[in-house]
């Protein structure tokens, strides 16, 4: 399996996540089991078969999370020293050349992105734009609604 590049707090969130599963729904679930079978008759038992169907989930999201963190590449941002380039990690000050509008994005890896937050996916058209770019650079970007222009006004390493 490939290596999954992931910053070191989306790292953290995963392994909250998975002791979360772990120790506290996991548990619970199997709880729930074991009373929706006390009551009998189980195939009409609604709250049995949501047990299950929420077991199933758990222990899916618990393998899930386990294999990605068993391939991922930890980077931590506030070691790089990529000189000035936008690399995996970086967080990069832009203006959109057309309206004049400051965003400020991160790139980070597919668990942990959301735009809300400025976390943008390394796979995404903006993300692919900037790698390997530097300040004063201008990034283009093809857009559902056309091509935009986004000059890097600074590339800092948190």
């Amino acid at each position: 399996m490939a290596t999954i590049p992931i910053t070191k707090r989306g790292a953290e969130k995963l392994k909250a996540e998975l002791h979360q599963l772990k120790t506290v729904d996991r548990p619970w679930v199997i709880n729930a089991i074991a009373e929706a079978r006390a009551q009998g008759d189980l195939s009409e038992n609604a709250e049995y078969d949501a047990a299950k169907d929420r077991q199933g989930f758990i222990e899916g999201r618990i393998q899930e999370i386990e294999g990605k963190l068993s391939a991922a590449q930890i980077i931590d941002p506030s070691a790089l020293d990529a000189g000035g380039r936008v690399v995996f990690g970086a967080t990069v000050a832009l203006e959109d050349e057309d309206s004049g509008d400051a965003v400020t994005y991160q790139i980070v890896g597919e668990d942990e992105a959301d735009l809300k937050l400025g976390l943008i996916n390394i796979s995404s058209p903006i993300a692919r734009a900037l790698i390997g770019k530097e300040e004063g650079d201008v990034a283009e970007v093809q857009a559902p609604g056309g091509l935009r222009r986004y000059e890097i006004i600074s590339v800092s390493y948190v």
